[in-house]
């Protein structure tokens, strides 16, 4: 009897085992074709569930030079491109990715060379695109992809000046790192300003926005008036090379910089302006700031943005007007200086700060000349008073005060800068002094702006 009870056990164990076999056959029959190697050939394995072989490909990678691990993190962080214009797209790391794809757990193969080429930044760490995304994202939409040509900017750059080297009395350069959705009217006055005091003078709009067929639409205006003005993108790796801003550069691109809260385009617009002015020589000059007389008499000059009241020396330097030749051991020192002291937490750092910092330590060392403008030339009133050159009179204490401003304006000034961050959403009102400046240095003074200034 118990003989038979254990051959009765055996045959129920031998058909229970077949029974899990034929069951787990079934199971991780799951037939998925593996990429090509590195040698061309094609391995076709039977491979276990989806879940189950991500888990074993982390445990144990097999077959390294197939899929690295930049192709996964890039496979599973695709990043979309934001538009730079009408018809244009700002380009960023991405990898096709379909349900197909997914169905069949085919991981694409992507070299070295075509994750570069597919960005205009040479970037040398494989993890950058996953570490640092809003990094990627900044810099991305600062370029264009046409800059993988080695040289276009300087040769676009050397290009404009070249050809009205003859009539340019006076260069100008804008930084504009937006879209062109917040490029306003505003923007358009203070050209529109530059232009009638300086009709013989060049601006070059370092901008990769404008520099696309809707910007040159916003500029053609002053284009058919026979002005000279172009948007270029920047080349960010030319701008930087063999300055202190270089090896920052190579830091930020490889994710080991903190760029804190600040955010990056602003500090980056303070690094591009200083480097243009060091490559290039001329005039800086932020798109909020309407001119009044001509800068041909200004060498080397830095404005004051507020005074000591006991000592009336200046407290406080600002960045958004500029003037210097190139090469400039002056702005060599601002670079260094953005370099090396970098923060990316505090507002006014890397910008007023930074110059008011340098100014302080080189003020009166030979070698360095340079001018240091009062606060009236270009910021004849401060950010936390701008709105009274927005506001018309509502009595006559208020006319008085904007007709005895004005006046200083007209005299002593050269430019006003109109701190953007508190006035762009200010009106224009009628008799105010924005308005009658801007009545005054008009361009297309029968025009509306709204009609020239399409940019929705």
């Amino acid at each position: 009897m118990g003989n038979k009870n254990r051959s009765f056990f055996a045959v129920l164990s031998i058909l229970l085992i077949l029974l899990i076999s034929f069951n787990g056959a079934s199971i991780f029959s799951i037939y998925i074709p593996y990429p090509e190697n590195v040698a061309g050939e094609s391995r076709n394995l039977v491979s276990m569930s989806s879940s189950l072989a991500n888990l074993m490909y982390s445990l144990e990678e097999e077959n390294p030079s197939v899929i690295s691990n930049t192709q996964l993190k890039l496979h599973q962080n695709t990043v979309a491109g934001a538009g730079a214009g009408a018809g244009d797209s700002t380009r960023f790391f991405s990898v096709p990715y379909s349900m197909h794809d997914e169905q069949q757990q085919q991981q694409p193969v992507i070299s070295n060379t075509l994750l570069r080429k597919s960005h205009s930044l040479p970037l040398e760490s494989e993890d950058f695109p996953v570490k640092n995304k809003k990094i990627l994202e900044v810099l991305t939409f600062m370029e264009s992809s046409d800059q993988l040509r080695r040289g276009v900017f300087r040769a676009k750059v050397k290009e404009f000046f070249s050809k009205n080297e003859s009539s340019c009395k006076v260069r100008f350069f804008m930084t504009w790192i937006s879209s062109l959705n917040s490029f306003s009217e505003k923007e358009f006055h203070s050209i529109e300003t530059l232009f009638s005091t300086h009709p013989k003078g060049c601006l070059l709009i370092v901008s990769n926005s404008m520099d696309s067929n809707q910007g040159r639409q916003i500029l053609k205006p002053f284009l058919e008036k026979g002005f000279r003005v172009t948007a270029i993108s920047p080349d960010l790796k030319y701008l930087f090379k063999n300055t202190m801003a270089e090896p920052w550069f190579m830091k930020l691109t490889r994710g080991d910089l903190d760029v804190g809260y600040v955010p990056l385009g602003q500090n980056l617009s303070n690094l591009l302006r200083l480097c243009l002015l060091y490559k290039f020589g001329g005039v800086y000059i932020d798109t909020d700031v309407l001119v009044l007389k001509s800068f041909s008499k200004l060498k080397n000059s830095i404005g004051a943005q507020t005074l000591d009241l006991d000592s009336k020396n200046w407290s406080r330097l600002n960045n958004a007007v500029m003037v210097f030749d190139k090469m400039h051991p002056l702005v060599y020192k601002f670079i260094e200086e953005f370099a090396l002291t970098f923060n990316g937490n505090k507002w006014g750092h890397n910008g007023p700060y930074l110059v008011s910092r340098v100014v302080s330590r080189l003020q009166g060392r030979p070698g360095y000349n340079f001018t240091i403008l009062p606060p009236m030339v270009f910021y004849p009133v401060n950010w936390n008073r701008v709105r009274n050159l927005f506001r018309g009179a509502k009595n006559e204490t208020d006319a008085k005060w904007l007709r005895g401003k004005l006046r200083q304006i007209r005299s002593q000034s050269y430019g006003v800068h109109l701190w953007n961050k508190q006035s762009r959403k200010l009106r224009i009102e009628e008799g105010s002094i924005v308005g009658k400046i801007l009545s005054n240095h008009c361009v297309f003074c029968n025009s509306s702006t709204n009609n020239i200034v399409r940019i929705h």
